[in-house]
């Protein structure tokens, strides 16, 4: 799915597209089809080959709804996202497969909620399933202080990963980018080579939104790790480890006057 994501972003590069104002919504709504489809086998898979437990889908549910709710407490204003770091967590703690299908949710449940609804939903929700996954994907034995300056780390790379392939979605589609660098402008050209084209985006991203947009958001997933991490990591862990579900019943042996004996006995 991650593959099939990935050229749905860069297939303008790879042919040649001309500037429209629809950009994507032509194509958006079927990449929204294939993604849903797509996150149930994840699950489904997750669950038979025991990545994802029964308590682990119950803790999807909830954290789904918490992070539609954190959302529009900064809605990207000025970069700040108060989501990314509960999806750097939870992916940490659940794996790898959980944060893939934690990062879909949450952004589809915060754009029902948001009034959010458009051609740029499903390439938001392959990013933040990308964030989750790769915060599963991080090494297991750093623990402690380490543990919260790789995850801060991440963050800060995954702020600017997520601005730069969210440009990308609409870059090649616009048109009249003029800034006074070399050729004159850092539009997508149809027909140019990749690099070349590669290159003006690069540029691009550097003045429109690293400086601002995402730089707010590394900042806010710096101070929330640091300040939260500790916290909502110990308490996803706890919620893990002591979640009943699963478990099963055991059944004492019945003594001489009926009654039985063993964790289940009705001695007391």
């Amino acid at each position: 799915m991650s593959v099939a994501g990935l050229m749905m972003f860069i297939w303008p590069l790879l042919v040649r597209v001309e500037p429209q104002s629809m950009q994507h919504g032509p194509d958006a709504p079927f990449v929204f089809m294939g993604v849903l489809p797509l996150l149930i086998v994840i699950v489904l898979a997750e669950l038979s080959e025991g990545g994802m437990d029964t308590k682990a889908l119950a803790m999807l549910g909830v954290l789904s709804a918490i992070n539609a709710a954190l959302r529009p407490l900064g809605a990207g204003t000025a970069g700040i996202e108060t989501v990314f770091f509960m999806l750097v967590l939870a992916g940490r703690v659940f794996g790898a497969g959980f944060g893939f299908v934690l990062g879909c949710t949450s952004l589809f449940a915060s754009a029902l909620l948001t009034a959010g609804v458009g051609p740029w939903l499903p390439f938001q929700m392959l990013c933040s399933a990308w964030i989750g996954m790769g915060a599963g994907l991080l090494p297991r034995r750093i623990t402690g202080k380490a543990e919260i300056a790789m995850l801060v780390g991440y963050g800060i790379v995954v702020a600017y990963l997520f601005g730069l392939l969210m440009n990308l979605w609409f870059w090649p589609f616009i048109t009249g980018v003029e800034v006074p660098y070399h050729s004159g402008h850092i539009s997508y050209v149809p027909g140019d080579s990749v690099w070349e084209n590669l290159h003006r985006f690069l540029v691009f991203t550097l003045l429109t939104s690293t400086a601002g947009w995402d730089t707010g958001r590394a900042i806010t997933n710096t101070v929330a790790i640091l300040v939260l991490g500790p916290a909502v990591l110990a308490t996803l862990r706890r919620a893990s480890r002591k979640a009943s579900f699963g478990v099963l019943p055991t059944f004492g042996l019945p003594r001489p006057d009926g009654r039985l004996t063993g964790p289940l006995g009705l001695k007391d």
